[in-house]
């Protein structure tokens, strides 16, 4: 460990350390046992973001004790805090849950749902005074942001209480989740064996899973929100790229990057998702079943699925069906040709290349080598080429919005495996890409066609996490998500929810 992870280290045990002696009565969700075969469950009370809005309204609950209640969490020795945050703030979270706390208890209204919960940031969000570090060694020593990113603005505007910012893939640069920097955080599922946690917003999920923050804000360039939140049973929603400003957002790809939530369930991420688009909030309708239809392409996305997978989605359909959904498996060959629109990623890559090259000249020692290796094959692309992927892809968009007509949204599996252990992927570089590529394979289509779409749980309860992905074309994101809570009624394994 090097000084500066010891430092680290450190500093989130003595932030926490408070949190620890109050000994609480944890009011946060556990999903899975830590192991496969230990008891079954141990669920712990879970309390959605709209049960604690309304807990805290009815004053049943405050802000302090979510936050202590987090802060413990973090500081849990047994636990993933330390590889899932990179800072915790510790000091300002309690100072504004207590002054909101004393808000409410004034009478003054709470300015939305979310006021006074504990939301986590993925390391890519510009807070003011900080150095955005995305992850990263390499940018140490930079300036802190001059002033908050347009969404941490929103965020506080709306109550939030931001917890500290969450641990990344160095640069948002793969769906596994692994960081040699900060540490991996292991997934919820599993523990013993020791899971990636999906990426890259791997500490945005874990945050979550493990009671350190009600819900989280992470990016999504091909499956960054939707991969963790598939692997670690979790409600992850990639909004279309342009409905949220990503001013203060260090980018990866321009053409992909989208921001977005990830929670228990669709109604949360809804409603931090209101938020972030500031937008105002109602209800989120929730769509009858009956009625509905789902395509379900054949192409390309049900290819080489394990059989965990291929069975949890399986069994998914035919729950959806026997819910009176119209559920049609089709050929939409259309998909085919995804993965002629970016090969081998060169147009993230040429937009990764363009921000990092400066920083490669003189600091390329401090990258991961992987994500290294990744960024500097945009070091070849040339101009032409990419100018033909984009038209490319723009006719690749017009092509899905003219297939999915007629259809509520698509359903396929968020990732074709379930998450595999840390050691494998690190066994060699042959490894890591080839289940990189797997991981990023389904949930990078719908950025390609500049869509929007959920990844809800569909495993059995207790089993290996399973994302579904409902998704559709882009500019539908409320009905989407209207969509996606009737099919998260029926596919979601039941959690034990506090009412």
């Amino acid at each position: 460990m090097t000084q500066q992870q010891q430092q680290r280290r450190n500093f989130l045990q003595q932030t926490a350390g408070a949190a620890a002696a109050t000994g609480l009565l944890s009011l946060w969700p556990r999903a899975f046992a830590q192991g496969p075969n230990e008891t079954a469950g141990r669920a712990m009370g879970q309390l959605s973001i709209a049960e604690m809005s309304r807990r805290l309204a009815a004053g049943t609950l405050s802000s302090s004790q979510l936050v202590e209640e987090a802060l413990a969490a973090i500081q849990n020795p047994a636990g993933e805090g330390a590889r899932t945050f990179i800072r915790v703030h510790a000091d300002t979270a309690r100072a504004t849950a207590a002054r909101l706390d004393a808000e409410r208890k004034s009478g003054r209204p709470a300015a939305s749902p979310i006021a006074g919960i504990p939301i986590s940031l993925k390391d890519l969000f510009d807070e003011a005074g900080i150095t955005t570090l995305g992850g990263s060694m390499v940018l140490a020593g930079q300036p802190p942001a001059t002033r908050d990113a347009l969404v941490v603005e929103r965020l506080r505007r709306a109550g939030a209480i931001i917890i500290g910012r969450t641990n990344t893939v160095e640069f948002a640069y793969t769906g596994l989740g692994v960081n040699p920097h900060y540490g991996t955080p292991k997934n919820v599922y599993d523990r013993a064996t020791g899971r990636i946690p999906g990426g890259s917003t791997s500490g945005g999920a874990i945050s979550v899973t493990d009671g350190m923050a009600a819900g989280a804000i992470g990016t999504d360039t091909g499956g960054s929100l939707r991969i963790p939140s598939a692997l670690n049973g979790l409600v992850g929603f990639k909004p279309t790229q342009r409905r949220i400003p990503l001013d203060g957002v260090m980018p990866l790809s321009t053409s992909f990057d989208s921001a977005g939530p990830m929670a228990w369930t669709v109604e949360d991420c809804a409603l931090l998702d209101a938020v972030l688009a500031a937008e105002l909030q109602r209800p989120l309708r929730v769509l009858p079943l009956r009625g509905l239809r789902f395509a379900v392409p054949k192409t390309f996305f049900q290819d080489d699925l394990s059989p965990p997978v291929a069975a949890a989605f399986a069994s998914a359909l035919a729950k959806l069906s026997a819910a009176g959904a119209t559920v049609t498996e089709l050929p939409m060959t259309e998909f085919a040709k995804a993965p002629t629109i970016n090969p081998r990623g060169m147009i993230t890559a040429a937009e990764a290349f363009t921000w990092h090259r400066d920083f490669i000249k003189t600091g390329a020692a401090k990258y991961d080598p992987r994500v290294l290796a990744r960024i500097k094959t945009g070091e070849t692309i040339t101009a032409p080429d990419y100018l033909q992927l984009q038209a490319l892809r723009r006719q690749f968009i017009r092509s899905i919005n003219t297939a999915a007509v007629g259809y509520d949204a698509m359903l396929m599996p968020t990732t074709p495996d379930i998450a595999p252990p840390i050691a494998e992927v690190l066994k060699d570089d042959d490894t890591y890409y080839r289940i990189n590529g797997r991981m990023l394979r389904n949930p990078s289509v719908v950025n390609l066609f500049d869509g929007c779409a959920l990844s809800v749980p569909c495993h059995d309860a207790g089993t290996a996490p399973v994302g579904l992905m409902v998704a559709s074309i882009g500019n539908t994101d409320h009905r989407l998500l209207a969509v996606g809570a009737a099919v998260e009624a029926v596919v979601t394994p039941r959690r034990a929810l506090s009412s």
